[in-house]
């Protein structure tokens, strides 16, 4: 819960009810934000939609780090090695059993935020970078449509040279080997960027599964019971 009392602590109560239902984290979406300027809502707005399509992991719209997180929840979290944490992401990330209260952002009560656009910026940056290799990807697509763009390019070159004659001395050949390299060179960087979006996964050295609850096995941590979901699930 942030100090600046935008994130009440009246719904203190609301989230030990949730979490006494048996949910593992309950978390607090906003359903109006106010105090904040229309470019920091649209911002925001903008930044969820584009983070929801690039992602394959679910990250609920307009949801802080206001939120109740059961002990086994913690402990899954301690568990990944990643040191540039985008916690929004990592929250969905580690599953468990999730739900949401709703309510009412009211503006801060003293201060004034430290979050300018340019750290919001870099913020968006990590997080699309963290949960999503697909700006790596995307330049294979575009070298194929370029490359394929080229070759109907220096077709209808070809063709009209030959129809209407050179009308500039090596124009045509230039052009068509200019757009068909530069085609083949953004098709090398994309297939880089399938090799480096792996090896990006592998080194965060996140686990392929979490195990949500033990049951016989004799911990220290909680007296028998360790509560861990799977991957991206209960």
């Amino acid at each position: 819960i942030d100090a600046d009392l935008q994130d009440q602590p009246e719904l203190i109560g609301e989230l030990l009810a949730k979490w006494r239902e048996g949910y593992d984290m309950v978390y607090a979406t906003r359903r109006i934000r106010r105090g904040e300027t229309f470019i920091k809502r649209f911002t925001a707005k903008l930044f969820y939609r584009v983070i929801d399509a690039m992602s394959d992991i679910y990250i609920p719209k307009n949801t802080g780090d206001f939120r109740l997180m059961d002990r086994s929840v913690i402990n899954a979290l301690s568990q990944l090695p990643e040191r540039t944490r985008f916690m929004k992401g990592l929250f969905a990330w580690v599953g468990f059993k999730q739900t949401a209260i709703y309510y009412d952002r009211e503006p801060r009560q003293a201060g004034e935020s430290k979050w300018n656009y340019w750290r919001l910026w870099n913020f968006a940056i990590d997080g699309i970078t963290s949960f999503s290799a697909l700006p790596l990807k995307m330049w294979s697509y575009i070298g194929l449509f370029l490359s394929f763009m080229s070759m109907l390019y220096a077709t209808f070159l070809i063709v009209r040279t030959l129809i209407m004659g050179i009308d500039i001395p090596g124009y045509a050949s230039m052009m068509v080997v200019i757009l068909f390299l530069g085609g083949i060179q953004l098709i090398t960087l994309g297939v880089i960027g399938e090799y480096l979006g792996r090896i990006y996964t592998e080194v965060k050295g996140r686990p392929l599964y979490l195990v949500r609850r033990l049951y016989g096995f004799k911990t220290e941590e909680n007296n028998g019971t360790q509560s861990i979901s799977t991957n991206g699930g209960s």
